[in-house]
């Protein structure tokens, strides 16, 4: 039975909200990276991460994987408008002065040439910072997952970003971070949730009440201490227990990482302890 339009203004509005700021007039395309129900990261608790930003807005998440080197969404480039990418690093708060942040110029920017606008596959992105970051207590390097082996379902892992925090779109100003725990990708697989959309090269997490949101894609999903996907999309409402959250998969891009950064003479990535 048709539900009466009195019923339907109040979705589409939410829906036309949660779309972002008109990435495309009928905002059909997929539904990006996006933290819901998570707590306030301890400062400098998490010194690889980085903020991908626009005129000095942040924009998306992102990890230090080399001393130059930001691994990142490649959908995050959508809404550049030709303006250039700029990465904040050893940032609790994006506001507050911190005596170890510091943002740099970005070199190059270099997306998966399997990435595209209408779907979330090969969704990564490398960014070469104009000069090597200082590494300290403040800034480190987090090491990725290099063996190709699916994260067992249940394998409780963090994300963590500077994204939405509620569903009014309220935005934090120091780092957050969540526990979620892996699901199957049979399971997200099913028609209810991600109907055979996500490939082997792709990850769940459960997002019941608790998830990502806009504005943390690009962030690491980190797995017994080592990054095992990155932060690619999930439902428009975040927290949507039909909609688990999506991540790339790091392990399964190991060979253009590394030779994406050895083409820039910057070598391989550290590797994982």
């Amino acid at each position: 039975m048709a539900r009466p339009a009195a019923l339907l203004a109040p979705a589409l509005l939410l829906g036309a909200l949660l779309c972002g700021e008109s990435r495309a007039p009928s905002c059909l395309s997929p539904p990006r990276g996006r933290i819901l129900g998570g707590s306030s990261a301890g400062p400098h608790q998490r010194p690889y991460m980085a903020s991908l930003q626009v005129d000095g807005q942040h924009v998306c998440g992102g990890l230090l994987i080399a001393e130059q080197w930001v691994l990142s969404a490649a959908h995050c480039m959508e809404d550049m408008k030709g303006k250039a990418f700029q990465v904040l690093l050893g940032a609790h708060s994006l506001s507050q002065p911190e005596p170890h942040k510091r943002l740099y110029a970005v070199r190059a920017a270099v997306r998966h040439p399997g990435s595209n606008t209408e779907t979330n596959d090969d969704d990564l992105l490398l960014l070469q910072v104009s000069e090597k970051a200082t590494l300290s207590e403040h800034v480190k390097i987090l090491p990725f997952q290099r063996q190709d082996v699916d994260v067992p379902p249940g394998t409780l892992c963090e994300a963590a970003g500077w994204g939405f925090t509620s569903h009014s779109g309220r935005k934090p100003d120091v780092l957050q971070q969540v526990e979620r725990p892996v699901k199957s990708r049979e399971e997200c697989n099913k028609r209810p949730y991600h109907d055979n959309t996500i490939t082997d090269k792709m990850l769940c997490t459960d997002s019941r009440k608790k998830d990502t949101c806009k504005g943390d894609s690009g962030g690491p999903l980190i797995c017994n201490g080592v990054a095992e996907g990155v932060v690619t999309a999930g439902a428009r409402v975040c927290g949507n227990f039909k909609k688990p959250g999506i991540y790339t998969r790091i392990a399964a891009y190991v060979d253009w990482i590394d030779g994406v950064m050895a083409a820039a003479g910057e070598g391989s990535a550290s590797p994982s302890p």
